[in-house]
């Protein structure tokens, strides 16, 4: 039963939060943007009609103002709103409210002016209801005792005016205009019950439409690992056994849902890759892997994996739209185990060179506390006391500059993290698909999960997408057909697979604005993040060097 009951959990927290990055829906970013260095929050409303907070952090630069305005990609410039001025709450921080009216993909577009020019920056983000309000109990009973008075106030005028109009000046009233007041006063009730019942239909119709069309619920994805009869390798006589990743997100029910359907023929490649798919043996998160499935045809996409011991995972797989709209979708999938001899677990498995795994301690457990995650107040790496990590190259990393044993919810941080050689000197990093380095964070028990990168927790794929629609001054986006902008992804993707390694990261830099991320050291690298639950959590940073990913990981405890 522990099994099931593991996977009927994973199932149901992650179909809760499972909306762009899971359980994470603010945004941040770092950047360098004209004569200012940026650091950016914005956090999205989670009912839509709302309103955006807006924080922006001068890092470098002196500004006099900020003005931010939602543009959506489908309306584009011409169809956005005025920009609204921020707040300068001291010398270096602005903050204000912007209001989202409308779902899906939107941008919110931020202008500085100041000392050192003007610059503007584009922050991608999703807008989507993803909960209900219910009404406070208190303001239901007022709003219903005001509600009786004045229905008992209509009805009482309604009977007046009925029996008023028959009564001459002067004269008292009759049994005659009285029973014209009762009826009246009998017919308006009757009229104002229909208007009242109209009006609830009216509106438990229009709560069901939101909970129905508007409020967010995520693709399901459908996963399934299965060992490769006849392994990659075998045609060169090395018969290395596999096993093959296959998901496909489930399109039941997308006829009757407009607002649920999603093309996946319109996918763009994010840094190089047309998905980022992460999987994570679950409860003790010791198995790590960052893989990059090849698309077989519209809806199914595999992979084969290498040295992943069995067990049941957890499957965060992130796409980007050509809306620029991010989705991560989620799944759990049990990987079997895979019987290998020493001779065939040194050979070499053919896999994609930026697929990247990663065999860590499980986090720590008390042993007064059996079954349960526990870590103490003090950092760990990998479930043993220390602030470092030994790489599988033999160098290490390490987590610097932590504010303290146990970080805090909401609270903006800068993770950095340092990479010294095996002889403790600063080992020079290469760029890992065409930026110094990435990390994946995840909560104990599945329902946090993140994608992050030396600029923040954006997808560049839609930062492009949304820049580029800006820039575009039609009214309306273009519709596109979707089999031939996905053969065009597919021969890009492909062609782009085969170049060299420095063409390749020069073609990323200039697709990926602002990605210079200099940390004054090419031995490091930050990612900034706000953790938005308590918990305990593991943090995984890949960077690469000579060549080859390396994998470094992290628990950390927040309240």
């Amino acid at each position: 039963m522990k099994p099931f009951l593991l996977s009927l959990f994973i199932a149901l927290t992650l179909s809760l939060f499972a909306e762009g990055h899971v359980g994470s829906a603010g945004v941040i970013v770092q950047k360098q943007v004209g004569n200012y260095q940026l650091l950016v929050s914005v956090q999205p409303p989670d009912v839509v009609p709302g309103t955006a907070h807006v924080t922006v952090y001068l890092e470098k630069g002196q500004a006099s103002s900020i003005a931010g305005r939602p543009v959506y990609f489908f309306e584009g410039d011409e169809g956005a709103p005025e920009a609204e001025a921020l707040t300068a709450v001291d010398n270096n921080r602005f903050e204000g409210a912007i209001w989202l009216m409308q779902s899906g993909s939107t941008s919110i577009q931020l202008t500085i002016n100041g000392a050192d020019g003007k610059a503007t920056v584009v922050v991608p983000l999703l807008a989507t209801s993803t909960a209900t309000r219910d009404m406070p109990a208190g303001t239901g009973v007022g709003l219903a005792i005001m509600g009786l008075l004045l229905v008992a106030m209509l009805v009482t005028i309604i009977g007046a005016s009925n029996a008023d109009g028959v009564t001459k000046p002067g004269s008292a009233p009759g049994k005659s205009v009285q029973s014209r007041r009762l009826v009246g006063m009998a017919i308006g009730g009757a009229v104002l019950v229909l208007v009242l019942s109209g009006g609830r239909m009216w509106w438990n119709s229009w709560a069901d439409e939101y909970r129905t069309y508007q409020l967010y619920k995520p693709v399901p994805l459908i996963s399934t690992v299965v060992p490769v009869e006849n392994g990659p390798g075998r045609a060169a006589g090395a018969g290395v056994p596999q096993v093959v990743l296959t998901m496909r997100p489930d399109t039941t029910g997308f006829s009757q849902n407009r607002r649920r359907r999603r093309d996946f023929n319109l996918l763009v490649p994010d840094h190089g890759k047309l998905m980022h798919t992460f999987l994570v043996r679950m409860p003790g998160m010791d198995a790590f892997a960052h893989v990059h499935p090849t698309r077989r045809d519209s809806l199914h996409f595999e992979t084969k994996l290498a040295n992943l011991p069995g067990g049941r995972y957890l499957v965060f797989m992130d796409v980007v739209y050509r809306s620029g709209y991010a989705e991560t979708l989620t799944d759990t999938v049990d990987v079997p185990v895979v019987k290998v001899s020493a001779a065939q677990a040194a050979l070499p498995r053919p896999v994609d060179p930026d697929d990247s795994y990663l065999m860590a301690e499980p986090m720590g457990v008390k042993q007064d506390a059996v079954g349960k995650l526990h870590l103490d107040n003090d950092m760990v790496a990998c479930g043993k006391p220390g602030a470092s990590t030994r790489l599988p190259d033999g160098s290490t990393m390490i987590w610097t500059d932590k504010p303290s044993p146990v970080l805090n919810t909401g609270e903006l941080y800068i993770l950095k993290f340092a990479v010294a050689d095996p002889t403790g000197k600063a080992a020079k990093l290469e760029p890992y698909l065409g930026m110094p380095g990435h990390a994946a964070i995840l909560r104990s028990d599945g329902t946090v999960y993140i994608h992050l990168h030396p600029v923040g927790t954006y997808s560049m794929a839609s930062e492009a997408m949304l820049v580029n629609r800006i820039a575009d001054t039609s009214r309306t986006a273009p519709k596109l057909n979707g089999a031939r902008f996905r053969d065009s992804i597919d021969t890009y993707v492909a062609q782009f697979k085969t170049k060299p390694e420095a063409e390749k990261n020069a073609m990323l830099a200039l697709q990926m604005p602002g990605m210079s991320h200099a940390d004054g050291i090419n031995n490091m690298i930050s990612f900034p993040y706000a953790f938005p639950r308590p918990g305990h959590y593991r943090i995984w940073v890949q960077v690469k060097r000579n060549g080859q990913v390396q994998t470094g990981a992290f628990d950390t405890q927040v309240k």
